[in-house]
């Protein structure tokens, strides 16, 4: 027996033998065994990788702006988007970026990850699915949050059903993942590259092409930075045009967050929410199944009534007028010792 095919069976060994209850979405029974054909650097610090089925044959299929949940060689679940078009049935493309300061899944990825190895995958899920009947496509991308914005793209194809623009911004060019095939793509749509090179003075004024609304989508993914002055920027436009997607956690912890408590006003339930563990997530491990998606703050999912206390809104959905009763779970917290949930 060749190492891939015993690693392949190893994989499924632990898919067999391994779960999560409480989240059947990332269990390792509910992921399929892929392997890694292609691993190869894209960009300083962005490694892509090419997954397909031992044999070879059609994956799962997804629409444009999917993303798949990885178990890394590290032990940990992470999501990537999907950067190839729906059309690619062969194989699942994937760019992780190398996180110095993350939890370490990223850099598992980057350097433990090699072709040949076999993975566990979840099948596709979109949080952030592309309009189909848009009069046209702003794309605004920052740094690897190019991955679900390429997908788009891509599937748009040579003979786009609506006109596009794409603004993607990085650091330098040497940090620009995908670089040349945007630079080609820009022949079918509108590709605006900017290269700050760390410099705040630099930053490039997003003003001018959000100022009037339009019937454009605005799709836009990147760090949390970006994301905010895009929403600032765009608070004019419908809330139905304009789109986030963040692989944030809402389990990382900031400094200055502290334990709270939850109530159930249902079921008079009350739920200790630690530091580092989210509100979806420790209702979870209580038993309790609740939907969610991006698990990011910027599907809008997870919404929940909140009756009594003041949250810590984190996410990208709630408008100004809609934080005193709703709260975001999976990555909202507290500002008061507890809050009272409609669940």
């Amino acid at each position: 027996m060749n190492a891939g095919a015993e690693a392949v069976m190893q994989m499924n060994e632990m898919a067999g033998t391994s779960g999560n209850a409480a989240a059947p979405d990332t269990s390792l029974d509910s992921m399929m065994t892929l392997e890694i054909v292609g691993a190869r650097d894209l960009a300083q610090g962005v490694r892509g990788f090419e997954l397909a089925r031992p044999d070879r044959g059609e994956l799962p299929a997804f629409t444009a702006g999917s993303h798949i949940k990885v178990r890394t060689p590290g032990g940990g679940i992470r999501k990537y988007s999907l950067c190839n078009s729906p059309d690619d049935r062969n194989f699942y493309q994937i760019a992780v970026k190398r996180d110095a300061k993350g939890q370490g899944g990223s850099i598992s990825m980057c350097e433990d990850a090699h072709a040949g190895d076999a993975i566990l995958v979840s099948a596709p899920e979109n949080a952030f699915p592309l309009a189909q009947k848009a009069g046209g496509y702003i794309f605004i991308a920052g740094g690897i949050g190019i991955t679900p914005i390429l997908s788009m793209i891509r599937s748009l194809g040579e003979l786009p059903p609506a006109p596009w623009k794409l603004f993607y911004l990085t650091q330098s060019p040497a940090a620009t993942p995908f670089i040349e095939e945007l630079k080609q793509l820009g022949a079918y749509g509108a590709v605006r590259l900017h290269h700050d090179e760390g410099d705040p003075a630099r930053t490039f004024d997003l003003w001018p092409v959000l100022e009037k609304p339009t019937n454009a989508h605005i799709y836009c993914c990147g760090p949390r930075g970006l994301m905010d002055a895009v929403r600032d920027m765009s608070g004019h436009w419908s809330n139905d045009q304009v789109h986030f997607e963040s692989f944030s956690d809402g389990s990382i912890a900031r400094p200055d967050d502290k334990p709270f408590a939850v109530t159930l006003a249902k079921s008079h339930q009350t739920v200790q929410v630690p530091v580092g563990k989210s509100i979806l997530g420790a209702l979870r491990e209580c038993g309790h199944v609740l939907s969610s998606s991006c698990e990011s703050g910027t599907c809008g999912t997870c919404r929940t009534g909140l009756l009594a206390g003041e949250a810590d809104h984190r996410d990208m959905v709630l408008m100004p007028e809609e934080m005193a009763s709703q709260i975001m779970i999976c990555v909202s917290r507290a500002k008061s010792a507890e809050l009272v949930l409609d669940l």
